[in-house]
């Protein structure tokens, strides 16, 4: 399931796929170099890390990898925990060498950290950020999800809802819930027709951008 974005680093396997549950791990511009600094952990200056980026841009399946490959405790979600359990939990990463890794939807700079010793150690603590996807990620990732749901996805679907949505994880796990209802409700695969009329009843895409030329440099 796990994909290289087009022009991107390729990633081992046991890195490039989750679970059995999980979705695909696509990777490029916007996660490439979060990807290779959770890969190189030899090279932490602090045995701890943070991890921000949108719902549904992967993070907690990076996560997930990220503990299966090193065997390090993974936080995801800084406010889903104590402040004093990241406090011992830094301590303890610190003194066995065992990596932690905090995802959260904003640096630490950002959070409202009453423990001062807890701020100060998060104030040194490498900051690993998930970009918004580019074309080819967005691409790429739609793909992939209908991929994971079985769905029957015509040549050139994705290449042509690219260009005419917004560009979030968000509006991407949107298009394809849409898309993945329309096909059951209407039988059969999808085409260019079935998502222009979908989409386009559903705002999921910009009507003003119906005339723009597909992307031609993912293919």
């Amino acid at each position: 399931m796990a994909r290289k974005s087009s022009g991107q680093i390729a990633l081992p396997l046991d890195w490039s796929a989750g679970g059995a549950n999980d979705g695909p791990l696509i990777v490029g511009a916007s996660n490439a170099d979060a990807v290779r600094y959770l890969r190189h952990v030899a090279t932490w200056p602090v045995r701890t890390a943070v991890l921000t980026g949108p719902h549904g841009s992967g993070r907690s399946l990076m996560g997930r990898l990220f503990a299966a490959d090193t065997g390090g405790r993974v936080i995801d979600g800084h406010d889903s925990v104590s402040e004093e359990e990241i406090f011992h939990a830094w301590n303890a990463a610190q003194a066995s060498g065992t990596p932690l890794l905090i995802i959260a939807d904003a640096p630490p700079a950002a959070w409202n950290i009453a423990l001062p010793d807890l701020r100060s150690r998060l104030a040194a603590v490498p900051v690993l950020t998930i970009g918004d996807p580019d074309d080819c990620l967005a691409r790429d990732l739609i793909e992939a999800l209908f991929a994971q749901r079985g769905m029957a996805l015509a040549p050139g679907v994705a290449s042509y809802i690219v260009p005419r949505m917004e560009r979030s994880y968000a509006m991407i796990h949107r298009v394809v819930a849409a898309l993945d209802a329309a096909s059951l409700e209407k039988g059969g695969g999808i085409g260019i027709r079935l998502t222009r009329e979908t989409l386009l009843s559903q705002g999921l895409i910009d009507p003003d951008l119906l005339e723009r030329q597909d992307d031609a440099t993912c293919r």
